[in-house]
């Protein structure tokens, strides 16, 4: 299977975490990319780097107003005395609607939905290559190849059109489907991570061109809380087009790939020819986040499944943190996308 990867998503460093008032270690290590790396290259992953494509196809997805935040906030925050060494938010508005801010601390806390996605001097340009990577993976699928596989990191799925939140800046998943899409494919987003991609729900919840389907720890004890529940089914000409199928903390291999079954089913009915996966490895019972309880094994089954779906895979990395089984996670994952490889 052909990989692609930019050692400039080395860039993003991030330090500070906040989790129940406390302040932790960012779990989002740059350690992640050497064992996904070897894990990939034990599936027999052959990698390469990614073309740069430009800025249009993020800009198809992320709004110039938020482009322009992300490659310059660093910068301008440097300039504000006594700040921090990242960008941290400490005030949100109320509404999206609100007033749009000048200061360098407004526009943060317009644009950063939490504490988990800190801002540092590498970030925009690792998570421009993040996003390129996953371009980069979509072209080779329309060029003919039946998989390929997208290490991005920062990940992406809790990305919005305008705001970064949970690790993730840029939707590396929604562009590459957006890229598909302008090449002709009817894809379909699967998010498999642990928790529930409402970046990806949001950017295409009115639209009845890409399908978004997510399986993930259920969000009312679990991160990220608002969103995620099965009732959210879309809006207006998106209406149908959004499927959450959560489940409960601790769920093993059998009920997850039971719940799988109704995923693949949906992806089916709306006569997708693509399927990008947003591969999060965080649903293992071993996760720091000890959200499910999906066995090494069954990432290679969960895999198959999606497979049998005889469709093109684009998979693209999000979650899947610090622990010696990570990288055994992701051979077994990518192994069972063989049937399609």
């Amino acid at each position: 299977m052909k990989a692609i990867f930019d050692d400039r998503q080395w860039k993003h460093q991030p330090r500070h975490f906040m989790a129940n008032g406390a302040i932790l270690p960012n779990p989002e290590q740059a350690e992640r990319i050497d064992r996904l790396m070897a894990g990939a290259k034990a599936a027999g992953c052959t990698f390469a780097p990614p073309d740069d494509a430009g800025m249009g196809p993020i800009a198809a997805i992320h709004s110039p107003e938020y482009l322009t935040f992300l490659s310059t906030i660093y910068d301008r925050w440097q300039r504000i005395e006594g700040s921090g060494d990242e960008v941290i938010p400490n005030i949100h508005p109320a509404n999206r609607t609100d007033s749009y801010p000048k200061s360098a601390v407004g526009q943060a806390g317009f644009h950063q939905a939490d504490t988990a996605c800190p801002i540092a001097s590498g970030t925009w340009e690792a998570a421009y290559w993040s996003a390129q990577t996953a371009i980069t993976a979509a072209d080779l699928l329309l060029a003919g190849e039946r998989t390929a596989y997208a290490l991005s990191r920062p990940p992406g799925h809790h990305a919005f059109v305008d705001l970064a939140g949970g690790f993730c800046f840029l939707n590396n998943s929604a562009i590459a489907a957006q890229r598909l899409l302008a090449g002709g494919r009817r894809p379909a987003i699967l998010d498999v991570d642990v928790h529930h991609g409402n970046g990806t729900q949001g950017i295409f919840y009115g639209r009845d061109d890409v399908l978004t389907v997510s399986i993930h720890a259920d969000t009312e004890r679990f991160y990220p809380f608002f969103w995620g529940q099965a009732h959210e089914r879309g809006r207006g000409a998106g209406l149908g087009y959004n499927l959450n199928l959560p489940l409960a903390r601790g769920t093993d291999d059998a009920a997850y790939l039971a719940k799988l079954d109704v995923a693949l089913t949906r992806i089916a009915d709306f006569g997708a020819n693509v399927v990008v996966v947003a591969l999060g490895l965080d649903a293992f019972v071993g996760d720091p986040f000890k959200g499910l309880a999906v066995t090494t094994e069954g990432f290679g089954r969960i895999s198959s499944a999606i497979a049998g779906l005889g469709l093109p895979c684009l998979i693209v990395q999000e979650g899947g943190y610090i622990c010696d089984q990570l990288g055994d996670n992701l051979t077994s994952a990518l192994g069972g996308f063989a049937a399609v490889g």
